[in-house]
Parts: structure tokens; C-alpha cells; sequence
């Protein structure tokens, strides 16, 4: 089948591709990212790329005919304006779900976020809301799915840049006490679980992909540390310093990778429900430590994706 992947050249995206079964689909991946998008013919020949803005109309749209799938991954996650925000996740979802209509894509998989069931108020977990919004009243036949923090290879944010930071370092930052819940998701368990979907295809569903194991964030840090066998010394810092450590850094910066709004998301003390996913999907999870080794030894951990000028 012609699966056609908005936002691809991301994360998400890098991580799907290198699922064997994804050899056997025509696959076109639409990234603005050009680099990414020289990665992925780099490791993926076989797969079509075509650079566009998501959130501006134009022929790109087109590209869509013949589709089967539509996998929407692309997301602005951190941002010093909430403009970025209905960009990439409000605009670029009403010129997604426009070409899907035009040009009769069967089924649309929506990824959104956990953040949607959160008690955060943001630019981003508002931008989310609003996009899960335009897919429910497409009138196309679409799944949502909301993710929980994910990790793995070619992740140039989150842990991805913490598992490289701390090799810098001997000193890790930690906001607060460190003690706050995280419910994290292997980026391959959740590729499978797209996999999955693209075969099963249910009808108009919403379903939340947490992680199942409840760790505290300062333990997310030590087991990649420990993994890495490094002797990492942690400094807890007060949560209103380090906010405004984070708003200076973000003056110099004009896409912090990093935000105060990030960190105040962080240290929220959200608990998401966990799903019976490994049977709805037939996807068997993996758990965090287990997955770090794995990363760390793949092939894929020494590619870094840049980010979007």
C-alpha cells in the first residue's frame, strides 16, 4: 500500500522506518527538514521524500493521491511563541486532513499526546487539544493516539540529549526533588503499535499509549547513566531557579530545545491511565532499562537528527 507520512523526518518517523515490514509499502515521507530527509534516503532508500511546509498550501498536497494510510507525525513541541504552535499543529493539520479528503485517503492515524489529558495549560498541550478537534470532525476515518514521553534512537531532545549531555559532564542538573512521576514509551513499541493500526485500521477511535512503568524522573537519569557506566554526580535545583535559567538560555536561543514551559509540564503531577495496548495491538512492551540497552547498542543511536531552521 502508498503510506504517506507528514512530519516523517522526525523522531517518530526515523524510528517507524526501520521496521522490516515497512520495506514492503510505497512510503512518501513530507518533512520541511531537509537534512532529516537526506538521513532517511541515506538509511531508506526505497522511500520517496518530498521537503514542504506542512502549514502552507501547495503542491505537496497533491502527493497524497493514491494513498491508502496517512500518518500525521508532524508536532511543534517546544517554542518561544504560541504562533509555532498553531503552525505546525493546527494549520499544518487542516492542510493534512484537506489533501487526505481531496484525494481519498482511506485511513488517517492522528499522533497526538499525552499532554491533551494532562492538567498543563500551555501553547502546546492547547495547540494538541485543538488538532485532535479538526481530525474528529474531518468526516475521514482516523485513530488518535496519545503518547506518553517517548525515547529511543535519533532523538536529538529529551533523553535522547540527556544520554549525550551526561557524557559531557560529571554534573547533572535535576529541578525540584527529582521525584516526580514519568511514564515513559520505547519509541519502537509505539512504531509497532503503527504498525499494528495500519492493519486493523479501527474506526474513529482515541487511544491513550502510556508507558508501564511509573519511574521518577531522577531515576529515568541514573539508569541511563548506569547504562552508560558513568559516575554522574546529581545537583537538585530549586524549580524557580532553574526556570529561569531555562528562560535566560531560551533569550539566546531561538529554538531552545528546552523550555520553562517544558520544565513546569515536567514537574506537574500527572499519572496517565494504561490501556490494555499490548493485547489491543499485539505489541509487547518493553521495559525502560531493558530498552536502553537495546538503544545503545543499535546501529541507528549514532544518528542525530538536527533541528528545523
Amino acid at each position: 500500500m502508498k503510506i504517506v507520512i507528514p512530519g516523517g523526518a522526525g523522531f517518530v518517523g526515523q524510528n517507524f522506518l526501520t521496521l522490516p515490514e515497512m520495506k514492503k509499502h510505497e512510503i512518501l515521507v513530507i518533512d520541511r527538514n531537509k537534512e532529516n530527509l537526506l538521513l532517511i534516503k541515506k538509511l531508506h532508500p526505497h522511500v520517496k521524500v518530498s521537503p514542504a511546509d506542512l502549514s502552507q498550501e501547495g503542491d505537496w498536497m497533491d502527493l497524497f493521491e493514491g494513498a491508502s494510510v496517512v500518518i500525521q507525525l508532524n508536532a511543534q513541541i517546544a517554542a518561544k511563541n504560541s504562533e509555532a504552535f498553531l503552525k505546525s499543529n493546527v494549520e499544518s493539520t487542516k492542510n493534512i486532513i484537506k489533501a487526505a479528503k481531496k484525494h481519498k485517503a482511506l485511513f488517517l492515524i492522528h499522533v497526538s499526546s499525552s499532554v491533551v489529558e494532562s492538567i498543563a495549560n500551555d501553547d502546546y498541550t492547547k495547540s494538541k487539544k485543538q488538532g485532535e478537534d479538526l481530525v474528529k470532525k474531518s468526516g475521514l476515518k482516523y485513530i488518535i493516539f496519545r503518547p506518553t514521553l517517548m525515547y529511543g534512537c535519533f532523538d536529538y531532545k529529551h533523553l535522547g540529549w540527556i544520554s549525550r549531555f551526561i557524557e559531557k559532564t560529571p554534573i547533572y542538573p535535576i529541578p525540584g526533588s527529582g521525584k516526580y512521576v514519568r511514564q515513559p514509551l520505547y519509541v519502537l513499541d509505539f512504531c509497532r503499535i503503527l504498525s499494528s493500526a495500519i492493519k486493523k485500521q479501527p474506526k474513529n477511535k482515541v487511544y491513550d499509549i502510556t508507558g508501564k512503568e511509573k519511574i521518577n524522573y531522577e531515576d529515568l537519569v541514573r539508569i541511563i547513566s548506569k547504562k552508560k557506566h558513568l559516575n554522574t554526580l546529581f545537583l537538585h535545583v530549586p524549580i524557580p531557579l532553574f526556570g529561569a535559567a531555562m528562560d535566560f538560555y531560551s533569550l539566546f536561543t531561538p529554538k531552545p530545545l528546552f523550555t520553562s514551559d517544558q520544565m513546569r509540564a515536567l514537574v506537574n503531577a500527572d499519572v496517565f491511565k494504561v490501556i490494555p495496548w499490548e493485547r489491543m495491538f499485539g505489541v509487547k512492551y518493553t521495559p525502560y532499562e531493558k530498552a536502553w540497552g537495546q538503544i545503545l547498542k543499535s546501529s541507528y543511536y549514532q544518528y542525530v537528527l538536527k533541528k528545523a531552521s
